[in-house]
């Protein structure tokens, strides 16, 4: 192995700035130059999923990768994170599902509610960003049977919201004037 070989030279050789990136795009191998980034499972795990045709080279004696292969797998990460991405022929599970309400604009004292009223378990002195993630993901997770719910609102549209048998659920807005009156 010769010294000069910019994709086998050991690190001692020529510092971290003579090392070209570790991966094969598209059959070929990446010869800008490394930056800080390495390749590690989280960016492995974004590879996969989103099909890209990236490889660790195996003859590479290091991980890590350029600037511009980092940037794109940080590009789509963030797109995955944000729901923007094309993806759309893929099954979606329904928890990973985005859910449109901010509870962040939401009151404390309303969180509080929630929590009390679904005893969901906090620690003592929860503020109210963590006690709005844990109102989220319980939200998230709650069983919908939709038959019921659109039986409900057409009857509910039907009967132009007059109190009903229906309604002794506490879903009316006697029940959560009573709720907010007895804090």
């Amino acid at each position: 192995m010769e010294m000069d070989d910019p994709i086998h030279s050991p690190v001692g050789a020529g510092g971290a700035g003579s090392l070209t990136c570790c991966l094969i795009d598209n059959g070929q191998r990446c010869m800008r130059p490394t930056g800080n980034a390495s390749y590690n499972k989280r960016i492995a795990k974004t590879v996969i999923q989103r099909r890209l045709k990236l490889v660790l080279d195996p003859s590479a004696r290091h991980i890590y990768i350029c600037d511009e292969h980092k940037n794109t797998i940080h590009h789509l990460r963030n797109q995955q994170k944000n729901r923007d991405s094309p993806r759309t022929s893929e099954p979606v599970d329904k928890a990973a599902i985005h859910c449109e309400i901010n509870f962040f604009l939401l009151p404390v004292n309303l969180l509080r509610r929630y929590k009390r009223h679904f005893k969901l378990p906090t620690r003592p002195g929860t503020n109210k960003a963590q006690l709005a993630e844990i109102v989220a993901r319980h939200f998230v997770k709650l069983p919908v049977n939709e038959k019921e719910v659109l039986t409900y609102f057409l009857y509910m549209c039907k009967n132009n919201n007059k109190s009903s048998r229906l309604d002794a659920g506490g879903a009316g807005t006697s029940a959560a004037g009573g709720a907010e009156s007895s804090n």
